[in-house]
């Protein structure tokens, strides 16, 4: 019998299995542009030791320095996941209601508590179940809380009402090149408004696929299915590190949307395949996002300034964006 999707996979795997999971959040203040990005993730190598870090990017745009980056990563002997969890490691852990932890690393020490809120239906980006459980795509994403509201501390920080989502995917080997993007704050709209979606261009054999998007828009509480396979024609695709153009059509919806972060407001990461060489990922929670919906009739415009997540892989490394010091799943600094 399958797996829900949220769940984690990794308890069940045997150790020459090449894997990679990740459970992540984004939150944004509800009115300044500060925003921070967590990732707890394991990472397996076929025969190797199992690793797994915490990755936490504060963004502060008022700040002198606007991004402050770090990493923790420890062996198999700090990592779980408990009953009513997602996933713990050492002394960090995330449920489907709340987050509390803390982080230590030669570029950020930090430490939070605070609770998750999300009335949402979970997102399933795959547009059919059963390939959670196929061999490809070989990335998987479902979103368990696609328009969360989060209250707590992080740090100095009151997390009073922040908005964001919490999210999990998981792999046997990252898409060639990716896009992820979210957005829950969305000019003149509550949260009931949002877009997310990720956007992949996978290796079949000797052959890279054109991209793919899968996502949806909920618009005033109706919710719209984006792209899929059965799109791909339909679907265009300009990226670049700072930002993204693209139209995709959904549901009785078409998007053109254009994204755009500043070079500050980015940081970069190693991202290693478990069985192949790394991606450099490059990612900023402080995206300007610009989009138009064409719905039947109407034409509907959604603004987001510095509200919105941007993330691309790649396999280029003259980006310009000052690369994090860690390896992924080892554990060393660079």
């Amino acid at each position: 019998m399958s797996a829900p999707p949220a769940e984690p996979r990794f308890p069940h795997l045997a150790p020459d299995a090449p894997h990679y999971e990740s459970y992540f959040i984004k939150a944004r203040h509800p009115v300044e542009p500060r925003a921070f990005w967590m990732r707890h993730t394991v990472h397996q190598r076929p025969g190797e030791p199992r690793t797994a870090s915490i990755w936490l990017t504060l963004f502060d745009a008022s700040s002198d320095t606007p991004v402050v980056a770090g990493k923790q990563t420890t062996g198999s002997e700090g990592l779980s996941s408990e009953a009513g969890s997602y996933i713990r490691i050492a002394d960090s852990v995330v449920s489907p209601t709340r987050a509390e932890g803390q982080l230590a690393s030669p570029s950020l020490s930090c430490s939070w508590a605070f609770d998750i809120q999300s009335g949402e239906e979970e997102l399933q980006h795959l547009p059919i179940p059963k390939m959670y459980e196929a061999k490809v795509p070989k990335t998987k994403s479902v979103t368990p809380h696609p328009a969360a509201l989060f209250n707590g501390t992080l740090n100095d920080w009151d997390l009073n009402d922040w908005i964001g989502v919490s999210s999990h995917n998981w792999g046997s080997e990252h898409a060639e090149r990716w896009i992820y993007l979210h957005c829950g704050q969305f000019e003149g709209h509550g949260r009931d408004t949002w877009l997310e979606m990720t956007i992949g261009r996978i290796r079949l054999g000797p052959v890279t696929v054109p991209w793919i998007a899968q996502g949806a828009l909920q618009l005033n509480g109706i919710r719209h299915r984006l792209g899929g396979p059965q799109r791909l024609i339909s679907t265009s695709i300009a990226e670049r590190e700072t930002g993204v153009s693209f139209t995709v059509k959904g549901d009785g919806v078409t998007l053109v949307c254009d994204m755009s972060a500043e070079r500050d407001h980015l940081v970069a990461w190693r991202y290693a395949d478990p069985e192949g060489p790394e991606h450099h990922s490059i990612h900023s929670s402080l995206t300007d996002i610009a989009l138009t919906v064409t719905r039947g009739d109407d034409e509907i415009e959604l603004r987001g300034p510095k509200a919105a997540t941007y993330e691309i892989g790649m396999r280029e490394t003259d980006h310009g964006i000052p690369v994090q010091p860690y390896d992924d799943g080892r554990l060393s600094v660079r």
